[in-house]
């Protein structure tokens, strides 16, 4: 197959092209391999049937089995079509009313997404970092860097409760914690975001946080609050504040792109029954520590009865069942 000569005239249209290829190529090994597999162990079942060989067909079968798991993780990944599925990403997280509590809890969260990131191998940089009074973290937005990042992270979006008894607590008290999570695609210099100066208030102030290198005594962090939609971004994660003014423009531009789709989504699904706007006592997912051990997403009915190995990081259960629940929704559309 032989490439067009202008092909790399424009090398960044080139390299997402080239990106593109590779993908549909690694599609296409991977049917060829899964229909392989079903032939292959559709024959040797057949053989080993006719000469009465139980062992060999229990073994063929668990191969098999092995195989239908992998060809539905495939067709998960297939389905991350959207627009925007194979970007980067932004995730913000904000602690919600209760103080200790609820900055304790969205470190937690904080901590539950980077090292499922990290588990994927996709790079974490943290953007913005608010530290709660006593403990935790008020607020923190990170971005998260790797292919359909933003796809398998868009449904996190929404409240997440947490039902424990409080380690702030002296009379160990159980409390309920509520945080919420924002998640919005990395957006490519294509796609035309119409904002100018005089749409925003650009604010400058002094970075704080946890400590290290990259916080320092002057006014280097950037919030631009967009005036129309009232969305803030903010950004302290270098010392430079041009260079947290222009990341803080590419998260804003990410933010009222994410804004239009959901607006669009909106009237699209305006007569669905049971539509409800994500808010407080509108969560997503419960985390329940005591008095039993939980994890049950409302909106799937996903669980894991394992809320230790969730908080570290093994929440693919739930972004799987949401994205299969999501997709079949659209059909059903």
């Amino acid at each position: 197959m032989s490439e067009d000569p202008t092909l790399w005239d424009d090398p960044q249209n080139a390299q997402t092209i080239m990106r593109e290829r590779q993908t549909l190529e690694d599609s296409f090994k991977q049917v060829n391999e899964f229909e392989t597999a079903i032939s292959d162990g559709a024959e040797m079942i057949e053989l080993a049937e006719m000469e009465d060989d139980q062992e060999m067909i229990s073994e063929i079968e668990s191969g098999l089995a092995k195989t239908k798991l992998k060809a539905e993780k495939a067709q998960l990944n297939t389905l991350l079509s959207g627009e925007v599925d194979t970007n980067s990403t932004y995730l913000e997280i904000h602690a919600g009313a209760g103080g200790t509590e609820s900055c304790d809890w969205a470190s937690m969260l904080f901590r539950m997404y980077v090292r499922w990131a990290e588990k994927r191998g996709y790079k974490v940089d943290t953007i913005e970092y608010q530290a709660g009074d006593e403990a935790g973290i008020k607020s923190v937005t990170i971005h998260i860097q790797g292919h359909n990042a933003h796809g398998w992270l868009k449904t996190e979006s929404g409240v997440h409760r947490l039902v424990r008894i409080s380690p702030f607590d002296s009379n160990a008290k159980r409390h309920t914690s509520f945080t919420s999570v924002w998640v919005y695609p990395e957006i490519d210099d294509d796609i035309d975001i119409d904002v100018s100066d005089k749409d925003v208030r650009i604010d400058t102030y002094r970075a704080s946080g946890a400590g290290g290198q990259h916080v320092n005594k002057t006014d280097s962090a950037v919030r631009i609050t967009h005036l129309e939609t009232n969305i803030v971004v903010q950004c302290q994660n270098d010392r430079s504040q041009h260079k947290n003014r222009a990341t803080a423009w590419k998260m804003l531009r990410a933010r009222l792109y994410e804004h239009e789709l959901k607006l669009r989504e909106a009237d699209a699904a305006e007569t669905e029954a049971g539509k409800t706007e994500i808010g407080w006592g509108h969560q997503i997912r419960s985390y329940v520590l005591q008095p039993y051990q939980m994890v049950k997403d409302a909106r799937t009915g996903a669980e894991s009865s394992n809320p230790s190995a969730v908080l570290d990081g093994d929440i693919d259960l739930f972004l799987e069942a949401s994205l299969a629940s999501k997709i079949a929704s659209d059909e059903e559309n």
